[in-house]
């Protein structure tokens, strides 16, 4: 038997993440085009389902701000939905109070609205997004997640402790929902990218269930925000009626452009 064959599935998964990636990150330069694509497409992605006008909070990658999330909030708006910044700066990364601010921001848009909000994050944006579902599930609608690394070894959970450990910042996050690639208990989208030049995309896979699901596209971490197939996908999520979230549907046309993130 070859060595190659007496690797489990998850150490091929390393293996390829580990080759691959000095091609990975060379493709992140893919995001000027992937917005250049945002732009040429516009008129396409106007046919894209509308929404209701329920509110929609997006949070920032790290090292992100509300300027990079700017073009997905247009978008949303276009489409119908009430979007919002997070309004708390670049996003430096787990530390003291952050979730507590976000759970602040959740707060106010939910009772401004008098309805539940969609959280969608972007890369360690959705870390929070999927911590704010675990912590107000009452004032979350759904969660979509882009390129966010809630699993893998080691696990964020240990490494957000370790954090703790070190630093002695308590990070704000719910002690007794279980680890971070636990799903929250609101209907949950993972979208992520095979050729992630920054995460890799086994890390962004949630655990399949009745309202958790993962839908993979073609795209570079950096252009996963102005990605036109992960706008449309955004859209046909968010565009589901409250009470009525169904998997994603990748028949037709749709298979060309989303795989199946099962194979």
């Amino acid at each position: 038997m070859s060595h190659a064959a007496q690797l489990t599935p998850t150490a091929l998964d390393e293996f390829w993440n580990l080759a691959t990636a000095p091609w990975r990150l060379a493709l992140e330069s893919r995001a000027s085009w992937e917005f250049g694509a945002l732009l040429a497409t516009q008129p396409l992605l106007t046919m894209a389902p509308h929404g209701d006008g329920h509110p929609v909070l997006v949070l920032p990658r790290l090292l992100g701000c509300d300027f990079s999330t700017q073009p997905l909030r247009s978008f949303l708006s276009q489409m119908g939905y009430e979007a919002h910044p997070w309004e708390l700066g670049v996003n430096m990364g787990p530390r003291a109070g952050v979730m507590s601010a976000c759970l602040r921001r959740l707060d106010t848009l939910e009772k401004r609205y008098g309805r539940k909000v969609s959280l969608i994050g972007w890369s360690l944006g959705g870390l929070y997004a999927r911590e704010l579902a675990k912590l107000a599930p009452d004032q979350v609608r759904q969660v979509i997640t882009l390129g966010s690394p809630f699993a893998g070894h080691p696990s964020p959970t240990e490494i957000w402790n370790a954090y703790e450990d070190l630093t002695g910042d308590h990070i704000g996050l719910p002690k007794n929902s279980g680890p971070l690639e636990t799903p929250p208990p609101v209907p949950t989208t993972s979208i992520y990218s095979r050729t992630d030049g920054i995460v890799p995309w086994n890390s962004s896979q949630t655990h399949q269930g009745p309202a958790a699901e993962n839908i993979e596209v073609e795209s570079s971490h950096l252009g996963l925000a102005v990605n036109p197939t992960v706008l449309y996908a955004v859209a046909d999520r968010l565009a589901q009626s409250e009470g009525d979230w169904k998997p994603f549907e990748r028949s037709g046309l749709r298979e060309l452009f989303y795989p199946d993130p099962t194979r």
